[in-house]
């Protein structure tokens, strides 16, 4: 039977390194993502709330913009509150229903992501933000 690695554990500042970490010397030439991870918003939440924003760009509700696109409105309020993750469909289905292209939806959330992370002393390479998405 194959091993499989353990699930990753999440950072906390009071737990002290594992005993394969390295050395403290070589930790501290590393980032220390700690600043800004915990307050990074997840890119579900900022897809949902792009999506919103272009939804009230356009003066309409939930059940006209769910409606084309094929969805439930109270799916596409839980995807606008950041409490879905959809699938590629999905999304491409809310993209086509509001008259954007993918593209210029994933490009605005990686500008907003690229925004937060700076605000918060994180990397900003925002060409690597919208081919991660």
């Amino acid at each position: 039977m194959a091993e499989t690695a353990p699930p990753p554990q999440p950072v906390h500042d009071d737990v002290p390194p594992a005993a394969d970490a390295p050395p403290s010397s070589a930790r501290a030439s590393l980032p220390d993502k700690t600043t800004w991870t915990r307050r990074e918003p997840l890119w579900r939440h900022l897809v949902g709330e792009r999506l919103r924003q272009l939804r009230h760009l356009r003066g309409e509700t939930l059940d006209q913009t769910a409606r084309r696109a094929g969805i439930s409105p109270q799916y596409l309020s839980e995807i606008e509150r950041g409490v879905k993750e959809p699938s590629s469909e999905m999304i491409a289905a809310i993209t086509g229903a509001l008259d954007i292209t993918l593209v210029d939806l994933v490009s605005a959330v990686a500008d907003r992501l690229v925004t937060v992370r700076a605000t918060l002393g994180g990397p900003t390479c925002r060409a690597a933000f919208a081919l991660a998405a």
